[in-house]
């Protein structure tokens, strides 16, 4: 089990799997493996939907055509510049093993990476509905607190 802050109010715990809510998040992501020239942008974009997370994964390069993620073929979601591609992601405490397809050499070739996200750097975006959810519910809470005290004082 994992405990991490969030907005400095609430804690997120995060078990085998994800309990996030639903939103769009940034996390620190390393790549090992290959020959070592290839790295990855980080942060990278992790969106949450119900339990299931994707990372948008982005290269150093603009000449991966493929990705495979637990025998799952994923294309490049953009079509300029560096290669993009949006991966599942079942634990951000694990290291997630990929293979990436180049086309720099004279012939394509599929390469072993590992990528490894840090859960404890997770922080919504500006976009993230999290932040005012929260805001909300921190609002309502202080209204009905003081509308039960007020009636409470009326009565007694």
């Amino acid at each position: 089990m994992l405990i991490i802050p969030d907005s400095g109010f609430l804690f997120r715990i995060f078990p085998k799997g994800n309990t996030m809510n639903d939103g769009t998040y940034t996390v620190e992501v390393s790549l090992s493996g290959g020959s070592g020239r290839a790295s990855v942008k980080s942060p990278a974009e992790l969106t949450v939907s119900g339990e299931a997370m994707t990372a948008r994964i982005e290269w150093s390069s603009s000449n991966y055509d493929l990705m495979i993620v637990d025998g799952e073929r994923y294309l490049p979601v953009n079509a300029d510049g560096d290669s993009v591609f949006l991966i599942p992601v079942a634990d951000l405490t694990l290291p997630l093993g990929v293979q990436a397809e180049t086309v720099a050499m004279s012939e394509p070739h599929l390469i072993d990476y590992t990528l490894s996200f840090d859960a404890a750097s997770v922080r919504p975006t500006a976009s993230s509905p999290i932040p005012w959810i929260t805001g909300a519910v921190l609002l309502v809470c202080a209204v009905s607190a003081v509308l039960f005290l007020g009636r409470k004082r009326r009565k007694g």
